[in-house]
């Protein structure tokens, strides 16, 4: 869906708001839904509807696969920005992509690991109706692999090897609720869940240093550069078998 972002609560001066603006394109819009949760004014399902609301009609108006899966620039920045996730699979086995919009990214990542000499047999789950039957019908050998739920509380029908979520799926205050319960429910015994890719500020690893204050055990991690050199794009991974039985517990 997204990239992450962390808004301050004061309007931010002009730099920095072109790194936010880097790092999330929506940033303002979904500031004012984040401060409409905080305040009360909506709950979480008010959250995720209006995160949807947001990622909906840019995601179905876009005319490129790419686009529908959330790039706003061309095909070479899609592929500098995700074929990277590979850094994180080491041997053949079964990938969740959660937050799969329309199938492209598993598609693609199917593709690339071929090219890299792995067999990858890919998932997908999206919160969003409209995204999952698209990625159903862009995947049609795809299609009963395909599911729609939120991470925070989906029960899939069995478990993966890799599983790949963005913290941005679930408002802040419950981003360390969503990698237990993907750890706990839907990550396999010995599998892996990757975290990312999202953009970050050169020199600022806050998604790693926030895992590690949720009490999990960050077992890798990669990057790539971005075109604008105040930023990076980055993922980082959890082995299931490195969390203790706190950060497991859904």
């Amino acid at each position: 869906m997204r990239p992450p972002s962390s808004v301050p609560s004061e309007e931010p001066d002009a730099e920095a708001a072109s790194v936010h603006a880097l790092k999330e394109n929506a940033w303002r819009e979904v500031a004012a839904i984040d401060a409409a949760l905080e305040a009360g004014e909506i709950d979480e399902t008010g959250w995720h509807t209006a995160i949807a609301g947001l990622v909906r009609p840019a995601y179905l108006a876009a005319g490129t696969p790419w686009g529908q899966s959330g790039m706003t620039r061309g095909e070479a920045d899609w592929v500098s920005a995700r074929r990277f996730v590979l850094a994180a699979v080491e041997r053949n086995g079964t990938f969740l992509d959660c937050g799969c919009a329309n199938g492209y990214l598993m598609e693609c990542l199917e593709r690339w690991a071929a090219a890299d000499g792995l067999r990858l047999e890919l998932y997908g789950l999206d919160i969003i109706g409209e995204l999952v039957a698209l990625a159903r019908q862009r995947l049609p050998h795809c299609a009963g692999r395909i599911w729609e739920g939120n991470a925070l509380t989906w029960v899939p029908p069995r478990r993966f090897d890799v599983v790949r979520v963005g913290l941005e799926y679930v408002p802040e205050r419950r981003r360390s609720d969503l990698v237990r319960h993907l750890l706990g429910t839907t990550v396999a015994p010995g599998g892996r869940l990757v975290i990312g890719p999202y953009t970050e500020e050169t020199g600022a690893p806050a998604t790693e240093r926030a895992l590690v204050r949720w009490g999990f055990a960050v077992t890798g991690r990669a990057e790539v550069a971005h075109r604008d050199p105040r930023v990076v794009r980055r993922i980082v991974w959890l082995d299931g078998a490195e969390q203790g039985v706190s950060a497991l517990q859904p």
